[in-house]
Parts: structure tokens; C-alpha cells; sequence
């Protein structure tokens, strides 16, 4: 509690801002499948929509990283919900495919502005050993977000397919409104920033940023980012369409399934998240979450039962839900003054998965459903090698330092 109140409560502001945001997304996450076949758009199309958020996201998160170390966390938060909010509105009003990926784009150069601004600053106000109460404090407000948002979605479907998109925008200009007028700067003065080696990195275009970042200790939980984020967009792209094709799933049961399977996630990140991460270590959470999600993605396409995919689901979503905010946790504590710089190149890595995964996710749907299931499984399994193969280099590297 004494964290959340820290700085004139600017943690628990920004808490408030984002569960008013991701509401937001959460609240068109069930109509989607009714949404896209009332306009007559394949799973194919989906994918592509998603990636189009994507690929935005990533041209455009190094750059808004290294303006959130510049310009100012607060400010980049302001001018990314903005644009959040035109890009849902816009995206319900679309009556086209050309409309619905220009809402896209947008939503990926806010996604850009917001995260890398956030991540950034919950790093300005926590100290190393409050670090992972942060971060879990922010991914529990995110999932909180997921949880509540389809939920409300669901019902105000009900009122037309469009109004969750309305009720999104309006959400985040609020969101907007509250970080303008009271949430307050959390920038250190430049007179406090050293300069480093690897300012002449931060400079350098995202093709030269991406490229350099083997240079750095923070390379192969990149590459686990990556890996990661490419195989959950291949469970969370298609679900909606996935439990509408194979089993007949309405708004309000796409709506309760993800709203309560996010319940657990929620309650971990806001209450054990920073003991889970103090009593096993970063390493060891991320590599037992990457395992499990892969094995219970695998488990869904063999069972048939509403209760049993919502189990499932659960345990899933869990899994999601510490693996986030664990691998943001690992990055900020090696990222020392470059906060804004890293979270840009976690968000810009992020983007990259999230950009092949749903084009693959898409078009396998078109083939089979369940094939973007079996191939998100394996994925993570990779990555899930990746990390185990990470933690033994990370032990050779204490053992030759003792």
C-alpha cells in the first residue's frame, strides 16, 4: 500500500488509467467474431488486422521509447490515449477493410506511445527491491482491465455490435483527462542521466536499434519476447473465432470465459506477483509459465465440455499473467538509466511476434481451427528450450564470476 501511495499515489493513477483503457480493449473482445462476419471478413483477414497493429506497434516503439526518455513519460501517455480513442471510434464506424486497417495502424502507434512511457515510468518511481511489486501492480491493472472488459462488452452488445467500440474511445479519453491533470511527471532531470556507451544506439534507426541488440544482456530475453509473444498471438488471436466455430460460443460465453479465466491472473500479479518472483527467481517463473501454457494450449483441442475449456483457459491465462510482467521485471533491472530505451525495444519485439504470429494464426484458421492451436504449442515450447538453455548460461556465468 505505501508503494501505491508513493509519489502523490502516481502508481495507483496510472493503475486506474490503464484498467479504464484495457476495459476498453477488453470490451469489443466478444463480439468480435459476430463483428467481422456481419462485414463478411475470413479469419485470413483477422490475422492481417492484428498484424497491422503489430507491425505498427513495432515501427514505431523504439522511436516513442526513446521520446518517453526525452519528451516525457506523461506526455507520451497523454498523446497515445488520444489517439487510442480515434482509432476505436474510427474502427466503429468502419464499414470497410480499408477503414478497419487505418484503425488499426492507430491503435498500433498508440500501443507504441502508451506501453514503453508506462513500463518507463513505473521503473522512475520504484526502487530495484520495490521493482517487481511495480511491475506486477501494472500487469495486474492490464489483466484487471481484460477481466472487466469483456464482461461489460458482452452486455452492451446488446445495445448493438458497434457500441462496445464507442464506450472504448470514451473510456480512454477519460483515461486521458485523469493523466493530464493529475498524474505527475516521473522523468528524472537530465542533469541525472549519464551518458552511455550505448547513446549512439538510441540514435540510430530501428533497423540499426534491432540489429545492435545482441550487444547487449538483455539479447536473449528479447529473443524469448519474440518467440513468446509469436506463439500467444496464435492462442489469442483466434480464440473468439476459435470456441464460435467449434463450438457454437456466443458474446456472453466468450465473454465469461475470458473474464473469469483472467480472474486468477489478476489477483497473483496485484498480491504474490513480487513474492513468486523473490522466492523462485525470474529465470525459473518465466521457463515453468512458458511450459505450461504451451501444454494446457495443447490440452484444449481434446476437450469438448464448456466447464473443461474454461479450466483450461484458467490455467492459461495464469500462466500468461506471470509470464509478462516477470520478463518485464528481468529487463528493467539490467536496463539501469535506459528504461524508456528498453521497454521501446521490449514493446518493439513484442510487435515483431505479434506481427507474424496472427498472419499465421489467421490463414491456418482458414485451414483448419486447430491448427493455430497446435502450432502456438510448439512455439512455446521453443521458447520454453530457449529459457532453460538462458538459465544455464546465466549459471555458467555465476559460477565462472565466483
Amino acid at each position: 500500500m505505501k508503494l501505491l501511495l508513493k509519489n502523490r499515489g502516481a502508481l495507483l493513477i496510472l493503475m486506474f488509467n490503464l484498467l479504464l483503457v484495457f476495459s476498453g480493449i477488453g470490451l469489443i473482445i466478444p463480439i468480435m467474431p459476430k463483428f467481422m462476419e456481419s462485414l463478411g471478413i475470413t479469419g485470413g483477414i483477422v490475422g492481417l488486422l492484428v498484424a497491422a497493429f503489430s507491425l505498427t506497434q513495432l515501427l514505431c516503439s523504439p522511436f516513442a521509447g526513446r521520446l518517453a526518455d526525452s519528451f516525457g513519460r506523461k506526455r507520451m501517455i497523454v498523446l497515445g490515449l488520444i489517439v487510442f480513442a480515434f482509432s476505436e471510434i474510427l474502427y466503429g464506424i468502419a464499414s470497410s477493410t480499408v477503414l478497419l486497417f487505418v484503425s488499426r495502424m492507430l491503435g498500433g502507434i498508440s500501443a507504441a506511445m502508451i506501453m514503453p512511457a508506462v513500463m518507463a515510468y513505473a521503473a522512475d518511481i520504484t526502487t530495484k527491491e520495490e521493482r517487481a511489486a511495480g511491475m506486477g501492480y501494472i500487469n495486474a491493472a492490464i489483466t484487471t482491465g481484460f477481466i472487466i472488459g469483456p464482461g461489460i462488452g458482452g452486455y452492451i452488445a446488446e445495445f448493438g455490435i458497434r457500441m462496445p467500440f464507442y464506450v472504448a474511445g470514451v473510456a480512454a479519453i477519460i483515461a486521458a483527462c485523469i493523466t493530464l491533470f493529475i498524474l505527475p511527471e516521473s522523468l528524472p532531470s537530465k542533469e541525472n542521466i549519464a551518458d552511455t556507451p550505448s547513446s549512439t544506439i538510441k540514435r540510430s534507426g530501428l533497423l540499426s536499434q534491432l540489429r545492435y541488440t545482441y550487444r547487449e544482456p538483455y539479447f536473449l530475453s528479447l529473443i524469448v519476447v519474440f518467440v513468446m509473444s509469436f506463439g500467444l498471438a496464435n492462442f489469442e488471436t483466434v480464440f473468439g473465432l476459435f470456441v464460435d466455430h467449434k463450438f457454437g460460443f456466443g458474446p456472453k460465453d466468450i465473454a465469461f470465459i475470458i473474464t473469469f479465466g483472467s480472474i486468477a491472473g489478476a489477483v497473483v500479479q496485484a498480491t504474490a506477483f513480487s513474492w513468486i518472483l523473490k522466492r523462485f527467481g525470474d529465470q525459473r517463473v518465466i521457463t515453468l509459465c512458458l511450459f505450461f501454457a504451451s501444454l494446457f494450449i495443447l490440452l484444449i483441442l481434446f476437450v469438448h465440455t464448456f466447464w473443461m475449456i474454461f479450466a483450461i483457459t484458467f490455467i492459461i491465462f495464469l500462466a500468461i499473467d506471470i509470464l509478462r510482467p516477470a520478463i518485464s521485471t528481468q529487463m528493467s533491472m539490467v536496463a539501469k538509466d535506459q528504461q524508456g530505451y528498453v521497454a521501446g525495444l521490449n514493446s518493439a519485439f513484442t510487435s515483431l511476434g505479434n506481427v507474424v504470429g496472427p498472419i499465421a494464426a489467421g490463414f491456418l484458421f482458414d485451414l483448419d481451427v486447430n491448427y493455430p492451436y497446435i502450432l502456438a504449442c510448439i512455439i512455446l515450447f521453443i521458447c520454453f528450450v530457449l529459457a532453460v538453455k538462458g538459465k544455464k548460461n546465466n549459471l555458467q556465468d555465476t559460477n565462472v564470476a565466483s
